[in-house]
């Protein structure tokens, strides 16, 4: 067996491209799953379902998609948002850097390029949260350029095909599959052909492969050999790590605190309640008064429990404990030394801000029973 990609044969490449990937080319144009953005070939659309489809099922990016397209119809529209508004239409889709990397994008373009997304594959490379696979799925969905679009689900269909052997996550095994997707290409069908890589990857070669139903099985060396159940090898997952958090919704004046997260970090730019990690020994209530004591140079009173709150993110699992809070004495000024920024709002404006899942959680707790402490 070949240990990477790079040890198929020129010859054999080239046979697999006039032979196999016209044949995926035509069951991908045939069978191929209509979803909106293959309704198009506006480079926007796609680039923006491209960044939206980063570690995201295709049914839970669809009704975002359609928001943002209504929301921000344009490069120059989404130039002119805001980061809370861009974040808000982004709520609950997670990995929010990408949210604000997109808004970025958008302004450079707007500045560099005249509001219009450009084809140059250079160029794409060039802007902010575009790596090698969404500015190859830009150039190739969106304007049939020969160029490789090589996912997680690409890179197993690849393994398969090919028999490539040991790890696909280093830089190598990149470099030496994004080379075969490009030889794999066939003349003027980049488009059909990179999607149905895609398509094959994403509803038949899967984790078992469903290989009866495979339209190229004939020319796949791991089926040949029968062994497309142990391609690729499989990678270690990193350990979820568990965190209890405490959360204090401070109220004064019938208004209540929230602060914005730093834009470098985990959840950039987003708000949230004050509160924080427990640390070794810390009650919820002890972890909360040193929290605003330390980030907010606020003494407080911890009061009723309003609940526990379990999320689980990619890497890590959240319990967070909320809590009603007082100001002890009232009146007090915080001093934000963690923050980006800080608001006093009335319950009603909690919706218009863009917060994590389990501070969206509460709100709709808070909204259901009401914000009085006591």
């Amino acid at each position: 067996m070949k240990n990477a990609a790079m040890g198929v044969s020129p010859q054999r490449l080239a046979r697999l491209a006039m032979e196999m990937s016209p044949v995926l080319a035509d069951w991908f144009d045939a069978h191929g799953r209509d979803l909106p953005w293959r309704r198009t070939r506006d480079p926007y659309a796609v680039w923006v379902s491209e960044i939206m489809l980063q570690q995201t099922r295709v049914e839970t990016v669809i009704p975002y998609y359609h928001a943002w397209l209504e929301r921000f119809s344009d490069v120059a529209a989404l130039a002119r948002a805001t980061d809370d508004e861009v974040l808000k239409v982004w709520e609950g889709l997670g990995y929010y850097r990408r949210a604000l990397n997109l808004a970025r994008a958008a302004r450079l373009i707007v500045a560099a390029h005249g509001g219009r997304v450009p084809e140059d594959h250079a160029a794409l490379l060039a802007l902010p949260g575009v790596g090698a696979y969404t500015a190859g799925a830009v150039a190739s969905f969106a304007c049939n350029q020969p160029r490789p679009a090589v996912d997680g689900n690409v890179k197993r269909v690849l393994a398969r095909l090919l028999l490539v052997n040991g790890s696909l996550s280093g830089p190598a095994a990149a470099r030496h599959l994004a080379e075969s997707a490009r030889a794999l290409i066939p003349l003027g069908r980049a488009r059909s052909f990179n999607q149905g890589l895609m398509e094959l990857g994403a509803l038949i070669c899967r984790n078992p492969p469903r290989c009866p139903d495979c339209p190229v099985r004939s020319f796949c060396e791991a089926a040949r050999q029968g062994v497309q159940a142990e391609i690729p090898v499989r990678e270690k997952r990193p350990a979820v790590t568990p965190l209890s958090v405490a959360a204090g919704v401070l109220v004064e004046d019938g208004k209540i605190l929230v602060q914005k997260r730093p834009a470098m970090g985990l959840m950039p730019g987003l708000w949230e309640f004050p509160g924080g990690k427990l640390e070794p020994g810390e009650t919820t209530g002890q972890a909360l008064a040193r929290e605003f004591s330390e980030e907010l140079d606020l003494a407080i009173s911890v009061g009723r429990k309003i609940a526990v709150i379990r999320h689980a993110y990619t890497r890590f699992s959240v319990t967070l404990h909320a809590f009603f809070c007082r100001l002890v004495p009232p009146g007090q000024d915080p001093r934000p030394t963690a923050a980006d920024e800080i608001r006093w709002v009335r319950p009603g404006e909690l919706s218009s801000l863009a917060f994590p899942a389990a501070d969206v959680e509460l709100i709709r707790l808070l909204a259901e029973r009401g914000v009085e402490p006591d």
